[in-house]
Formats: C-alpha cells, structure tokens, sequence
C-alpha cells in the first residue's frame, strides 16, 4: 500500500487524546482519579456505568486550503463527562480543571496515522465548558467541545 499525504487521522487523534486522559489518576497535578473509565466514543448518562468516566468523540471536520497544495484541518471533538457524588457540580468542576490540564499540556498532540508514521496536532484548542448545571444530581453530565487543528 503506498504512502499517503493526507490519511483519515480522526480516530487516531481521538484515541491519542483518550490514552492521555487515561493518566488522570488522582495523583498530582491531577485532583481525579478516573480509574481508566475513558472511551474514544459518546455514550448517554443512562448507559454510563461506572464514575467519573469521559467520552470523547470526533465532530465535524473542514479543511483550510492554503497555497502550495498545503491545508489545514479543523476536527471538532465533544467529551462528555459524568460524575456521581452528593456534590457532583464541584465533583464535575474538579474533572473540568483536569481535562483542561490535559489539553493544555497536549495541544501539540503526538498520533500515530494509519501509515504508521508519527504525526502531532498543531494546536487543541477548548472551545466550551458546560454542565447540567445540578439538575441530575447526584449525578453531573458536563461537555466540553475542542477544536483540533492539524
């Protein structure tokens, strides 16, 4: 099979960024533990078994052509987050700091496409926060929506 300049890398980047939120573990500087409770698709609050957990899936996707045959795509990821606790919004709050850290840390994200070459995001930026804001308590749904640039 020959080498291609532009592969599908969608999931390679969303399972990159799920084995990075996998190193949420309670330990510093992260204040969650989420047991490995992470997957690379969405799931709804009713199918969510274990807690905290986040779901990450990849959106929509455009490009930016630019001159020279370069471009620049635009992935839209949504993580959906669930907590369970007596006070699940600071519980969600606490979660929300530590997705940030994560993708602060690794805006500049190494992949690996299907041709098996290392390849790395230019930038990862978050682009919403929101919550149920307490009324499923105690359980907590939030979302965060990123913006991936490659």
């Amino acid at each position: 099979m020959a080498n291609r300049d532009y592969t599908s890398r969608r999931m390679a980047i969303v399972n990159a960024l799920v084995t990075k939120f996998k190193g949420i573990n309670g330990n510093t500087p992260y204040r969650t533990n989420l047991y490995n409770n992470v997957q690379n698709r969405l799931l709804f609050w009713d199918e969510v078994q274990d807690f905290p957990s986040v779901h990450v899936s990849a959106g929509a996707e455009t490009r930016d052509y630019q001159g020279g045959g370069y471009k620049d795509r635009f992935m839209t990821l949504t993580l959906r987050v669930y907590v369970q606790d007596d006070d699940a919004m600071s519980e969600l709050e606490v979660l929300f700091e530590d997705i940030e850290t994560v993708i602060e840390d690794n805006s500049r994200l190494l992949y690996v496409d299907r041709d098996n070459n290392n390849q790395y995001t230019q930038q990862i930026t978050i682009i919403s926060i929101s919550s149920d804001e307490g009324a499923l308590t105690p359980l907590g749904v939030g979302e965060v929506i990123c913006e991936v640039r490659y």
